[in-house]
């Protein structure tokens, strides 16, 4: 039976102030790991600590992990013109589900967001999203990689970062200037780097597995070519890079050595590339097709390695759903790309914590604290006095069957359909409103 939709509830039905009691508080931007309560009041935190101040609410959070609200840099909301895939209250739904508060919205919808009107559209109350929406907007005009948007006005509009997702920066001019651009606009350009001139046909890692399936393969170098000359370019340029679902070693590298010799890059890693590999497709099954494609163990390792280290700054859903009549058709020809919102702290805690002793204040870093800072969102990813009343409220340890039927994206593409987790969310709190749980 799914969630009851506190959605439906009127914000004037939640009270001013909410006392969260005697919660485990992570919090890596203030380097908090401790017991304490956490006032939430007026849409702000009010106070971290030994709280003795009354609260028209109370939740006790005893035995849960009492974190800064989730934020996921990359999610497909479908929003405007796909509804068969997701709408935005429904993908929202699902993010408040995962512990996510905010949600950056990847502009290849119908039409592009490439126009200021769009990129307020997406926000407006009407579409009935649960948690924070920030778009994020075509990088150039319909996504054609050849005449830039105008970043100011979109960055004014409320723009988050501009990005062609899907459909890369190949030409060197055009990326030069839209990472420029964006520097004066103050917005990181965010690229999915794939050289479309070695992948077309292609549908899956190149390897054994492709081969023995009769299928495609998409070379690795395919995505560590384009982020190398990416990081070169922003250090020509000076500008802000974030590396969308970073899926190779050889890409991971080149962001290592970006890193160490002061480029401004970022990346971000998905669940599913650090969860399966190529070896793990159920042959002709669409639920692993992806973009960037399910790759090797070695690449696996690596990213593991990455979250661990430092080098990956953030975990990133890639949530892209999919109506089921569109993924029931060949392999070949079924769209790319899964599902993630409701998995993904799971997931991370699986990989990371339980089989690799990650501390859970890692996983939120990666979570929530680094994709505030890449946002440049100084008061949220954190439970400071006065920053965002966005909070996620998460059991570690509480097992469940995950059931994509029984989710609430509309889309159940997901190769993680029927597995056995363990890491819950119990609360999510958006502007000191609970939208998830109780």
């Amino acid at each position: 039976m799914k969630e009851k939709k506190s959605a439906s509830i009127s914000v004037n039905q939640w009270p001013a102030s909410v006392l969260l009691r005697g919660g485990r508080v992570i919090d890596p931007a203030q380097k908090l790991d401790a017991e304490a309560d956490v006032l939430l009041s007026d849409g702000r935190v009010a106070e971290v600590g030994k709280v003795s101040a009354g609260a028209e609410r109370i939740i006790d959070a005893r035995g849960l992990v009492v974190a800064p609200g989730f934020i996921d840099l990359h999610v497909h909301l479908r929003e405007p013109g796909q509804w068969q895939k997701e709408t935005i209250a429904s993908g929202t739904m699902a993010a408040a589900a995962g512990g996510f508060t905010c949600v950056c919205a990847m502009p290849n919808t119908s039409p592009i967001n490439d126009l200021p009107a769009i990129t307020r559209w997406v926000q407006e109350p009407e579409r009935g999203a649960v948690v924070n929406v920030f778009p994020v907007a075509a990088a150039s005009v319909a996504s054609q990689g050849e005449r830039l948007t105008d970043y100011f006005a979109l960055a004014k509009a409320g723009a988050v970062g501009v990005s062609d997702d899907g459909r890369p920066l190949l030409e060197d001019r055009i990326m030069r200037e839209a990472l420029r651009t964006a520097a004066a606009a103050l917005l990181p350009v965010m690229q999915h780097a794939e050289d479309t001139r070695l992948t077309e046909g292609c549908t899956m890692n190149e390897g054994a597995t492709a081969f023995r399936l009769g299928l495609h393969g998409m070379p690795a170098r395919a995505e560590s070519n384009i982020v190398a000359r990416d990081i070169e370019l922003a250090r020509e340029v000076g500008a802000r890079l974030h590396v969308c679902h970073l899926s190779t070693a050889a890409a991971l590298e080149a962001v290592r050595q970006g890193k160490r010799s002061g480029v401004p890059v970022t990346c971000e890693a998905a669940p599913h590339h650090f969860t399966l590999v190529d070896e793990d497709v159920v042959p002709y099954d669409t639920r692993f097709k992806m973009n960037p494609p399910l790759r090797s163990k070695e690449d696996r390792e690596a990213l593991l390695r990455g979250l661990e280290d430092g080098t990956i700054d953030a975990i990133a859903t890639d949530h892209a759903p999919h109506a089921a009549h569109e993924k029931a058709v060949e392999f070949d020809r079924a769209p790319s790309g899964v599902i993630g919102l409701e998995t993904a702290l799971p997931l991370a805690i699986a990989e990371l914590h339980v089989r690799r002793n990650v501390p859970l204040s890692r996983i939120v870093e990666l979570l929530s604290t680094n994709p505030a800072r890449i946002l440049a969102k100084s008061d949220r990813g954190t439970l400071a006095p006065g920053s965002k009343a966005a909070v996620t409220l998460f059991d570690p340890a509480k097992r469940w069957r995950y059931e994509a039927a029984k989710g609430h994206s509309k889309a159940q593409n997901t190769p993680f359909d029927g597995w056995q987790l363990a890491g819950k969310v119990i609360f999510t709190i958006v502007d000191g409103r609970v939208v998830y749980g109780d």
